[in-house]
């Protein structure tokens, strides 16, 4: 066969390095998009912030140093300088997000010019989280005022330091005493009597080898301090829920008052107030001094009622302001030649991350708004007004592929007037009603949770019976269903809800 040229016509789609970075700017959440935001301002000279939280330092910082030094240096070399620099950073300003609009009068750094330090009183002085003290150091300060020998205080300290993060201690005082060198002669007695002066210190239950001990070891303070104040009917309700810990704490945990009531030959009121008084314990004492702090999330969209009408808008916090550094923008500009090649380079890549990042929040806008118009009701009347909708209807309506509106949803939150909720929340499968319409699986949940939050604690709604309840209000929902959802909203069975 002899070779030969042809020429074929074909097209493919290629994926540039703008439209990964678009996809990969797109799936982020807000805190992956801060840290590739800070990553780009590390690597890139060229790009700069326009909301840097450290711009309102060196701005008074500037302003006393240049009172200082007003006499010396010329008004006018100063104020020619400045406008040659706003000129050269208009030429380099073409996105919408790249505008140098803070060089005006009446923009943002205008305004901002005017500011002293008094008016930044809370941003130049923020006020410091108290010190948190951990459970090992408040210990510690009752065994420092405690009387007691050297020798105990070192054993007492090393129990102390073998606790867990919840006051709990895992091993034995023999295990203890095994793990210790023989040449210290340490023995099981010596470190049983440190165990209960560590078990005397607050708080109640630190100590205690397993749940039992620790709710026994808190029941035996409390008793200490009713019998104090002379209080028999409080007695009695601690010596029944001590009894309760001690012998039928499994009982206790089933929700099985039957057999507790036959067990300790009690009746509904005295089991009543005993149950209280155990609920009222703690069976994790040392978590109080734990020091993990409670995350937040800060919400992308913010939906506004304006004149009957509900409104998506961007959060304006979690937007990075970007633009093209004056500098080197100026330097590219008189001379491309002698400029660095790789300056070029980091030109474009700078334009395409403040591109992207606008058609980023240009898509996550379009799509609330999009949600927006089609739950209104739920922003009005709350979950049980959810209406079904699906991937596929918000693509179609605003023309994009099912992958970016999946993209858009993941990790983005709405504050809305019932909380934050991420988008997507307002998917939901569809389920049948008895008029041939559907019904939200969301709205569905929402209505189980209100039945169960409704009934009564002694006689707690089965599924089956939450199922009948659901087909008199037009929800043809089986009791599997019911089983399903209620699992997903963490609603215990009958059993674990029932009460006295």
């Amino acid at each position: 066969m002899k070779p030969s040229l042809q020429l074929r016509q074909t097209q493919q789609l290629a994926l540039t390095p703008q439209l990964q970075q678009s996809i990969r700017l797109l799936q982020l959440s807000t805190l992956e998009l801060t840290q590739e935001v800070e990553q780009a301002l590390a690597d890139n000279p060229l790009l700069e912030r326009l909301d840097d939280p450290l711009a309102d330092c060196v701005r008074v910082a500037a302003s006393g140093a240049l009172d200082g030094r007003a006499s010396s240096a010329p008004a006018d070399d100063t104020a020619s300088e400045r406008d040659g620099e706003t000129g050269d950073a208009q030429d380099w300003s073409a996105e919408p997000w790249d505008s140098d609009a803070g060089e005006q009068p009446g923009g943002e750094r205008g305004a901002d010019a005017g500011r002293t330090l008094a008016d930044d009183d809370e941003r130049d002085f923020p006020q410091l989280a108290c010190a948190t003290i951990s459970l090992r150091e408040h210990l510690g300060e009752q065994l420092a005022a405690t009387h007691c020998t050297p020798r105990d205080r070192a054993l007492v300290q090393l129990l102390i330091d073998a606790l867990d993060d919840d006051g709990l201690l895992e091993s034995s005082p023999a295990e203890v005493a095994r793990m210790l060198p023989e040449e210290l002669g340490v023995s099981c007695d010596e470190l049983v009597t440190a165990l209960r002066l560590l078990q005397s210190f607050d708080p109640a239950g630190v100590g205690a080898s397993d749940l039992r001990e620790c709710l026994l070891l808190q029941l035996g303070r409390r008793m200490g301090e009713t019998a104090t104040k002379q209080s028999p009917a409080s007695l009695d309700a601690l010596r029944l829920a001590q009894a309760i810990v001690d012998r039928h704490l499994e009982a206790l945990a089933s929700k099985d008052y039957a057999r507790l009531r036959r067990a300790l030959r009690c009746d509904d009121d005295a089991l009543r107030e005993a149950h209280a008084a155990i609920r009222q314990l703690d069976p994790r004492p040392g978590a109080a001094f734990a020091t993990q702090q409670a995350g937040f999330v800060v919400p992308d969209v913010i939906a506004r009622r304006v004149r009957g009408n509900w409104i998506a808008t961007l959060n304006p916090s979690v937007m990075p302001r970007l633009r093209i550094n004056d500098a080197y923008a100026r330097i590219l500009k008189h001379d491309r030649r002698s400029a660095a090649p790789q300056l070029s380079g980091q030109l474009q890549e700078a334009r395409w991350l403040i591109r992207n990042l606008q058609q980023r929040f240009e898509t996550i806008l379009r799509v609330a708004q999009a949600i927006v118009d089609r739950q209104r009701s739920f922003f009005s009347h709350g979950a049980v007004a959810m209406r079904p909708l699906v991937l596929r209807e918000i693509a179609d309506a605003l023309g994009l592929h099912e992958s970016t509106i999946s993209r858009v949803t993941s990790h983005k939150y709405i504050m809305t007037p019932f909380g934050t909720y991420e988008l997507k929340y307002f998917f939901g499968s569809r389920l049948a009603t008895d008029s041939g319409g559907a019904a939200s699986s969301t709205a569905i949940r929402a209505i189980i949770r209100q039945l169960v939050e409704a009934e009564s604690p002694a006689d707690p709604l089965p599924d089956g019976r939450i199922a009948e309840l659901l087909a008199a209000q037009g929800f043809v929902v089986a009791r599997r269903t019911v089983a399903k959802y209620r699992e997903s909203l963490r609603i215990p069975t009958v059993s674990k809800r029932k009460s006295l």
